[in-house]
């Protein structure tokens, strides 16, 4: 069924690719040939199965009318990740062309696991815990369909519809007996031992279990469902997943001979070639609890300039011309970033909206160029956002009260001569201006901001933030 949230994706070959964009290519006059020809050509998409119904029969499919393609998120964490927002980005295109987007949450399978691209066998994880987590995945795909419709769609008649489910409600109920008796007879063992991921996992130390062994089978049965019930024949995944598209694939042709087909996308890796899954320990993550709209931000301002190009293709929905151009500017004036700022842009509005972007911003020009109005527009969440590891305390503003004081009250300097030596010493800043004088009562509008706030920070990188309460 779903792929994890945390995805190993095997690349494809150059050259394989190319013979595959060239085969779609030279079927350019067909619309549906042309719009997968795009998707290929952008890197959102990086394979297809079975290879060559996929180059004939796919196309003449797509362009035969709106068709519905699932992409599965197993609810492993509580938010989907930068990894998974490929895979969202290529069911957005498709729903742009009019086809039904199917977004399938594996509330069942989560408590299998995926054996693919992993190692060790996944810890076991309750039930409450999927459910809490299938709250949060739903929240942060519904947001992102949401985003795409309002700020990248001009006319939202042409978009086909978005579909949000969840295995377990077919699951639910149905005892592995019959499951077994059912499903189990169609699958060959000898078939599900070839298929890489289980192959590489045998041949571990720890070996596999027969629960892992067993991923495959629920991957291809959701596939079934989602055709029999949603008239689904288009699977997308990672690359890592092609085992279980085949495995969903052979399935369904034996039990209704229907032609179906498996799409995959490659893997996004860090500019160290580390994969952007949730157990490298290098997340960047979706909803904005666990990564703020700045971080977000932030993250696609720092990709070098050797990236940046191919992910303006894969995470913007920018015509190829506008990317050139966008490039060529960029290349004028490699030190303005403006390549990366376009993409830092994109990418935070689809996730978080234009009012997320805008919160990206002033969080930007607050700490990177200590604009004292961007300061004062931000909300108490947005600044417990940019400072995560800062205190926040709300005080009672008495009257007199000076930088000594609001320092101490704050903790953030020590009780007794130390304290007055550090702000005499200049170790003290205040709205990003440096104060000497200890006795120097607090001044409205520039200690204390507009919107009652005051950013204190001691030496280079230790903020408070203080709200007060009586203004």
């Amino acid at each position: 069924m779903a792929a994890p949230i945390g995805k190993v994706c095997q690349c494809f070959t150059i050259k394989k690719k190319s013979l595959f964009l060239l085969s779609f290519a030279r079927r350019s006059s067909s619309a549906g040939s042309g719009f997968l020809a795009s998707l290929y050509k952008r890197g959102v998409l990086k394979d297809a199965f079975p290879e060559s119904a996929a180059q004939v029969e796919l196309p003449e499919l797509l362009q035969s009318g709106p068709q519905s393609i699932y992409c599965g998120f197993d609810p492993t964490a509580d938010s989907l990740h930068v990894g998974n927002l490929l895979a969202i980005i290529g069911l957005l295109h498709f729903r742009s062309a009019g086809h039904h987007a199917i977004a399938l949450i594996g509330g069942s399978t989560a408590q299998i696991g995926d054996p693919s691209g992993k190692t060790t066998e996944r810890e076991p994880i309750s039930g409450e815990t999927v459910e809490e987590n299938t709250r949060g995945i739903r929240s942060s795909l519904q947001r992102i369909f949401a985003n795409h419709e309002l700020c990248f769609c001009g006319d939202s008649k042409k978009l086909g519809t978005v579909t949000v489910l969840n295995n377990a409600s077919w699951y639910r109920g149905w005892n592995v007996v019959d499951f077994l008796s059912q499903v189990g007879r169609h699958f060959r063992m000898g078939t599900l031992l070839s298929r890489q991921s289980v192959q590489s996992r045998l041949k571990s130390a720890e070996g596999m279990s027969l629960t892992e062994f067993s991923y495959q089978l629920f991957q291809a049965y959701d596939f079934y469902h989602l055709s029999k019930h949603h008239g689904c024949r288009i699977q997308l995944g990672g690359t890592d997943q092609l085992g279980n598209l085949m495995s969903g694939h052979e399935f369904i042709h034996k039990v209704s001979g229907q032609e179906v087909f498996g799409l995959t996308v490659p893997l996004v890796t860090s500019s160290t070639g580390d994969k952007l899954g949730k157990t490298a320990g290098n997340a960047v993550w979706l909803n904005r609890d666990k990564t703020s709209p700045f971080e977000l931000y932030q993250y696609f301002m720092r990709q070098p300039d050797s990236v940046v190009e191919r992910y303006l293709k894969m995470y913007t929905f920018l015509p190829l011309p506008e990317v050139e151009h966008v490039m060529d500017q960029h290349r004028k004036e490699p030190e303005k970033r403006s390549a990366q700022k376009r993409l830092a842009a994109e990418v935070t509005k689809l996730v978080h909206g234009k009012e997320g972007l805008d919160s990206a911003k002033r969080s930007t020009n607050a700490l990177y160029h200590g604009s004292l109005q961007a300061l004062e527009q931000m909300t108490d969440e947005e600044l417990q956002e940019l400072f995560r590891e800062a205190p926040f305390c709300e005080l009672l503003l008495e009257p007199g009260t000076s930088v000594l004081d609001a320092c101490r009250r704050a903790n953030a300097i020590p009780e007794g001569a130390r304290g007055y030596q550090m702000v005499t010493e200049g170790a003290v800043w205040i709205n990003h201006s440096r104060v000497t004088n200890p006795e120097q009562v607090l001044i409205p509008r520039e200690h204390i901001l507009l919107n009652g706030l005051t950013l204190i920070r001691i030496g280079k990188r230790n903020f408070y933030i203080v709200k007060w309460l009586n203004l």
